[in-house]
């Protein structure tokens, strides 16, 4: 979640820009809920209701928490055959303009992606950034 770059031009083309966003902001928004609901329940269902109450406090406290795991998932994930050659491109681009980069590997992930691109949008000026997008 930290390694990839939030930049606009990027949430039209990859999910992981929006998975995070509704992960930090589940961070901040659902613990307050799921206390609420729980407090809720318990207010007008009486104790009776703790089970159901506790099941639905974790669920959306666990909200944000499946967010990390997906990303974490998907950051091992090797990258699909269309997205390999524009890593591919970009990271000859790149090396064109004189950044020092790590080898391409046999079969990049999407983390490796990420770091490419936050290289990409660190070093490189906004021209360049607009042209490999």
């Amino acid at each position: 979640m930290r390694i990839w770059p939030m930049q606009k031009q990027l949430y039209a083309l990859f999910p992981e820009c929006r998975i995070i966003a509704a992960t930090k902001f589940g961070f901040k928004v659902m613990p307050p809920i799921a206390i609420m609901i729980v407090a809720i329940q318990l207010n007008y269902l009486g104790m009776e209701a703790i089970p159901s109450a506790l099941t639905m406090g974790i669920f959306f406290i666990s909200l944000p928490i499946q967010g990390l795991l997906w990303l974490g998932h998907r950051s091992e994930q090797p990258l699909p055959p269309h997205i390999y050659s524009w890593y591919k491109e970009v990271h000859n681009k790149m090396q064109m303009k004189g950044l020092q980069l790590q080898r391409i590997s046999k079969k990049p992930k999407f983390k490796e992606l990420a770091i490419l691109l936050r290289t990409a949008f660190k070093e490189l000026d906004k021209a360049f950034t607009k042209d490999i997008l």
